[in-house]
């Protein structure tokens, strides 16, 4: 089974959320690499009733924002769910390499290597965009934070992330510098 959650009774809709998360979270150890414990949230996700726990979560810690952007690749599935529900317009922050430039780029270190993300330089807009960053998971805070910085050095604001999991040990939020980071579910 999985490691034990630990619920924000705060959240209306984070015991659902929880419930889910802790039922249906696949723990793989040593993955991608060796030391490593992967939390794979793709079985919560394929459940229609924890799917739309998480999303229900995530609405409820939004707050007002012009645009949802979600994480390569399991935030696109939240980011876009999110950003339905709110009436807002979504926003892919991808991976280096999947987009035609130009692109706005932000490298950063991962706790098994470096990597990349991405997002247009022409089409969007950003300028003054309030933005809510959403992700699976907060592990070491290193994608969250380099989400934010790439998102504000286009001109957006980005004034909370928002995850499904987030892994106390890693101390991810730490990574984050003090911006606000709502988790549904602790471990």
């Amino acid at each position: 089974m999985g490691t034990p959650a630990v619920i924000d009774p705060a959240r209306p809709t984070g015991e659902s959320a929880g419930a889910a998360v802790e039922r249906l979270t696949r723990w793989c150890d040593d993955f991608p690499v060796s030391g490593v414990r992967f939390a794979d949230l793709t079985p919560v996700f394929a459940d229609a009733a924890g799917y739309r726990s998480v999303l229900d979560g995530l609405v409820a810690v939004a707050g007002d924002v012009d645009l949802v952007a979600g994480l390569d690749a399991r935030g696109f599935l939240l980011a876009g769910g999110v950003a339905l529900r709110l009436g807002t317009g979504v926003l892919a922050v991808r991976k280096a390499g999947k987009l035609p430039p130009p692109v706005h780029g932000r490298e950063y270190v991962l706790e098994y290597g470096t990597a990349r993300l991405e997002i247009p330089a022409a089409g969007i807009d950003l300028t003054g965009r309030r933005i809510l960053l959403v992700d699976d998971v907060l592990a070491t805070g290193g994608t969250l934070r380099a989400a934010t910085e790439l998102l504000e050095s286009a001109g957006a604001v980005v004034p909370a992330a928002a995850v499904v999991l987030e892994i106390v040990a890693l101390a991810g939020r730490a990574a984050l510098g003090g911006r606000p980071c709502h988790s549904l579910v602790q471990v």
